[in-house]
């Protein structure tokens, strides 16, 4: 099968140029000006972006245990309209991927449900570690710890467990940064202040900036202690920054970060219309905040973009503070808000792709993904940056039917998604004859 992409506005590699992409099988053949090869389809591109698929390196689809709020195939559905390829799930499932068997078993659900590429992560816990050094660094993402707690109990908080798998692990290490004893502080003298009506607004004071630092500058100290390659996930203030570093580029860096999507978007002011609609952990902090993570997303002190798509059901989002878990759903609308940044000129569509596509490929040393490069997979979207639309419950694709951007106009939309040279969506139709394929990774 061949198909051939003509006339689009490729977007790769810091250049914008007018090319066609031929992609014969599952690969891009070529890349030039005016390909004259015959082909068995044929997709008129003028006017339209093509860019490599987006890679999220940090999802929750909640399968197996927890799918009354998402599952494998229905957000990996999402995502592929979102313009999202390729993700890497994270553990706290349940039950939890703490051990070989039970990671892969997330991967044979993968295998015969999931629309787009997948990975898993392995997921360490006070007391597993020899199961996680057993790990195959080439066919899994990465090993995650909690170093706070959020969904699902896989808490990491044992000093001579956590110095062990930096010590000991060959492989990369991501982290979520989060110090319990100070959330837990914050927690009782806010319960002493308003009782079990602790107001929204608050979040941000319980999951504090101190919070934050203290727990990733434990990580980003461990990992220079023992030089172990670290991810931090979700960075979330200004304070933080100044542990990271924009003299290397990715491929050198030993220590590297990212941050989601409702960083860049929400700051603390939006509590008052979305509610804990809103409410992650990391919390939406200040503007200050915001704003100095999109400053530093383009200096290159963060290296990735990321979604942390989490749902829950809307039953569950509106429950009292305490009883409200952290989390939402945007893998579907994560490009359209990153491109509405590039609309209101914060930040280029090249960095957009190079944090969003690129980055990611290049942390976590996947196998020919993240580039339009030939012999490439071809993992492609393409873009119409002038075709304007609301988000609304008829057109979100998530189980749990709600999204924070709910009544958001956009004004860019994904209009196909090639996953692996298959032609996984068009114009708001799904072809799911083909499934995505496990990532594997360039690693020793």
């Amino acid at each position: 099968m061949k198909t051939l992409i003509k006339d689009g506005t490729v977007v790769n590699e810091n250049k914008i140029c007018q090319l066609d992409i031929l992609i014969e099988g599952e690969y891009i053949s070529k890349i030039e000006e005016n390909i004259t090869d015959k082909a068995d389809k044929i997709i008129d591109a003028k006017g339209l972006y093509v860019l490599p698929g987006i890679i999220d390196d940090q999802v929750h689809f909640r399968e197996p245990g927890l799918t009354h709020k998402a599952d494998i195939y229905s957000e990996s559905k999402a995502a592929v309209a979102g313009g999202i390829t390729s993700f890497m799930e994270m553990p706290n499932t349940n039950p939890p991927a703490t051990t070989l068997e039970l990671l892969e078993n997330k991967f044979s659900i993968a295998k015969e449900r999931s629309l787009a590429n997948y990975s898993f992560f392995m997921g360490a816990s006070n007391d597993n570690i020899e199961e996680v050094l057993k790990v195959n660094p080439k066919k899994v993402a990465a090993i995650k710890i909690f170093m706070g707690s959020s969904t699902g109990n896989m808490l990491v908080d044992n000093k001579k467990t956590l110095e062990s798998i930096f010590k000991n692990s060959k492989m990369l290490i991501a982290v979520h940064c989060e110090d319990e004893e100070t959330i837990k502080y914050n927690t009782q003298k806010a319960i002493s202040e308003f009782g079990e009506n602790i107001p929204i607004e608050k979040h941000p004071e319980i999951r504090s900036e101190e919070a934050c630092y203290k727990s990733s500058s434990m990580a980003v100290n461990l990992a220079k202690k023992y030089n172990t390659r670290l991810h931090v996930f979700h960075i979330s203030t200004e304070k933080e920054l100044d542990l990271f570093k924009n003299n290397l580029t990715i491929d050198k860096k030993r220590i590297t970060c990212e941050v989601c999507i409702h960083h860049l978007w929400f700051e603390k002011s939006d509590y008052n219309k979305k509610g804990s609609l809103i409410k992650w952990n990391p919390s939406v902090k200040n503007k200050s905040d915001r704003d100095a993570l999109l400053n530093a997303l383009i200096e290159n002190k963060i290296d990735v973009i990321a979604t942390d798509h989490a749902p829950h059901t809307i039953e569950e989002k509106t429950n009292t503070y305490l009883k409200c878990p952290s989390g939402g759903p945007l893998v579907q609308h994560a490009l359209n808000a990153m491109l509405e940044l590039v609309k209101q000129e914060k930040i280029s569509l090249e960095k957009v792709v190079e944090k969003m596509s690129h980055h990611p490929a290049i942390c976590f040393q996947i196998e020919k993904r993240g580039f339009i490069r030939k012999n490439y997979f071809a993992d492609l979207i393409l873009v119409n940056k002038n075709s304007s639309w609301q988000v609304n419950k008829s057109n979100i694709l998530y189980k749990c039917k709600w999204s924070p951007f709910e009544g958001q106009q956009f004004s860019s939309k994904v209009t196909h998604t090639f996953v692996n040279g298959h032609l996984a969506y068009q114009n708001g139709t799904f072809d799911e004859s083909k499934k995505g394929k496990r990532l594997l990774f360039n690693r020793k």
